[in-house]
């Protein structure tokens, strides 16, 4: 896309490539291009690489520790890192909790969590989702009633990722059952150290422990962890959604896995030629490569207009960018063939020894098939978005 770059985003452009060059770790980029699972050293790692160059929030105002970025040279370093192989910085801290609470928060919660986000002092996780509550997040049931100078808190929130390794959770609790269920909701901060947590592992069909049932049982949270007002929660989980979503788009990291695709497709031989060359799965990768060109126009459309936050036009770059995503790791499977059939959980974690038939390429590939199933689902399922698209866009 260098036609649409100026001469000053090029020159930022190679800044960017020659940082990741020397400051990349070889071990994380191995294990980020070959699909391998990372741990939580290996993501605070890296986060801490980036932040040790100003880097880690290039989203955030230059007060709070920010780059002063433009944009575009966002959407550049975000690309660049997906094509080069980075860990991701985790969007739970630095691109969703922290954009409400520089927006919503007080200053003593703006003070006291920013520079901890911003460090990765702190580790962060979601609380939205609940049994009964996924795509109709506004039934939340878990409660939250004040005593004192501290709410307590009591129900279950799931699918929460890596709640395991969180020391933080952004919670909506619902603080009066009275009203009409989206203004009854509130936004607060809470410990996971808390006495009254407990948090309970969720295996996914790829048999690895990212998700999680955390329930509270008379937990205390201090009324000074409620971000802006009491009953304003929904307002504030719209505002977090909308960066969620746009974000899931990963144009850059779907370049990547499509360059994977092809690599495997050169590789891997049909009736003596390359499987690349064969009509019916040649046409498959150019049809997905033109949807990407396509998403990635559309992204470069919504940062033009320079909005401080994303409106209703993130739920289209989720719906695609995730179909995307699904449709890459489907080629994939389909490319290595039978060599992608077996399933080695030991080897997504790292043990070189456990590669089916010596092909590192090929023995990750149905773990990350499974594991990728999950995206048109996380965020607000891709139903709910069409349901915001048609009604926010089109007015239907």
């Amino acid at each position: 896309m260098d036609l649409y770059y100026s001469d000053e985003d090029l020159v930022f452009r190679d800044q960017v490539r020659a940082f990741l060059a020397s400051h990349l770790p070889p071990d994380l980029r191995h294990k980020v291009r070959q699909h391998l699972r990372l741990t939580r050293d290996d993501y605070v790692r890296w986060h801490r690489i980036l932040a040790a160059q100003g880097w880690a929030a290039p989203g955030w105002p230059v007060e709070y520790g920010g780059t002063g970025w433009t944009p575009l040279q966002r959407h550049i370093f975000e690309e660049e890192c997906a094509l080069a192989g980075t860990p991701q910085v985790l969007p739970f801290g630095v691109n969703m909790v922290a954009p409400v609470i520089m927006a919503f928060g007080s200053q003593q919660q703006k003070d006291y969590y920013l520079p901890r986000i911003l460090s990765c002092e702190d580790w962060w996780c979601q609380g939205y989702s609940e049994p009964g509550a996924g795509s109709d997040l506004a039934a939340l049931k878990t409660s939250a009633v004040r005593d004192g100078d501290h709410y307590v808190v009591n129900g279950q929130k799931t699918w929460t990722t890596l709640a395991q390794h969180a020391d933080m959770i952004f919670c909506l609790v619902r603080t009066d059952p009275g009203v009409r269920k989206q203004e009854g909701i509130s936004f607060l901060l809470i410990d996971m150290r808390s006495p009254g947590i407990t948090v309970r592992p969720i295996a996914t069909l790829d048999e690895d422990h990212e998700v999680n049932e955390v329930f509270f049982d008379d937990v205390k949270v201090p009324v000074a962890n409620l971000v802006g007002q009491e009953n304003r929660g929904w307002t504030y989980a719209k505002y977090l959604l909308g960066h969620e979503r746009t974000g899931i788009a990963s144009v850059g990291r779907s370049k990547r896995e499509l360059a994977f695709v092809k690599r495997l497709a050169l590789r891997e031989q049909k009736r003596g030629r390359p499987l690349l060359d064969d009509p019916l799965f040649g046409a498959k990768v150019a049809a997905l490569e033109i949807e990407l060109i396509a998403l990635e126009m559309t992204v470069l459309r919504v940062l033009a207009r320079g909005d401080a936050a994303p409106g209703p036009e993130a739920s289209m770059l989720k719906v695609k960018g995730t179909e995307i995503q699904q449709e890459l790791t489907e080629l994939m499977v389909e490319a290595a063939g039978p060599q992608a059939l077996p399933f080695d959980p030991a080897y997504l974690a790292g043990a070189r020894e456990h590669a089916v038939a010596g092909d590192d390429d090929a023995a990750p590939l149905a773990g990350h098939y499974f594991n990728y199933r999950k995206t048109s689902i996380y965020g607000g399922s891709n139903e709910i978005q069409r349901n915001i698209i048609s009604q926010m866009i089109l007015g239907l």
